[in-house]
């Protein structure tokens, strides 16, 4: 059984309709990638799993629980950690007062401070300057860290590579086979199709709140990818 599955899965805002019958997998020690022009659903379909957005209980399993109901610091407890778009830093806080809060939820595991700065060495140099102080990729580091801090069993990265340079970008790639290992499970939003192909071991595609196309990341069709892309 999938550690995380969604079923037929729907996310509204207000009247507004932004996914339609969702069907996502997510195994074990696994990469899945989320790939989709902007507006295809992805952050909506994030939101929904972190229990951000509100859906019927039985369209998010998790674990063969239902928990499309639970809010986000429920969901976080069993296991589910974020990185959010935009990363959402506390400004008022310092590098390391932003990693602890990841360890509120109180799950044991590996991740603690010293496992953070040992995976992105260059915040600790930083570790007592203001969190908004430092470099987007920086930045990023540092919600990366966050959620880890809570020693997730799935980590969702949403638009983890946006905004970011090239050296930035390969940097926190680099640092994802450590970050996705001994059973921890990795959802990722990337608006580079190739970046999402090279590092995941599948993928789905988006395309107006619906999966147009969904496979191995290996044996991915170009040309079929494009098609879905734009829901052709």
């Amino acid at each position: 059984m999938p550690m995380l599955n969604t079923q037929g899965l729907t996310g509204h805002y207000g009247d507004f309709q932004a996914l339609f019958g969702l069907d996502i997998t997510v195994g074990k020690n696994e990469s899945v990638s989320l790939i989709g022009a902007n507006g295809a659903g992805k952050t909506t379909t994030m939101r929904a799993i972190a229990g951000l957005l509100s859906s019927p209980a039985h369209m998010i399993q998790w674990k063969e629980q239902s928990i499309g109901n639970l809010r986000a610091d429920q969901v976080a407890k069993l296991g589910i950690a974020m990185v959010p778009e935009g990363r959402q830093l506390f400004p008022s806080l310092s590098v390391e007062e932003n990693l602890k809060i990841g360890a509120q939820s109180a799950r044991s595991g590996p991740w603690k401070l010293n496992s953070v700065y040992e995976l992105f060495p260059m915040l600790t140099e930083h570790r007592h300057k203001p969190s908004t102080s430092l470099s987007g990729g920086q930045q990023q580091m540092v919600a990366i860290g966050r959620a880890l801090m809570s020693n997730p069993e799935i980590i969702l990265f949403d638009e983890i590579s946006l905004g970011l340079a090239p050296i930035v970008i390969k940097q926190i790639y680099t640092a994802l086979p450590e970050i996705v290992r001994d059973g921890t499970s990795a959802l990722i939003v990337e608006q580079d199709i190739k970046k999402a192909l090279q590092y995941t071991d599948r993928f789905y595609c988006l395309s107006e709140g619906r999966v147009t196309l969904n496979g191995d990341s290996a044996n991915a069709d170009q040309h079929d990818i494009v098609q879905a892309y734009f829901g052709n």
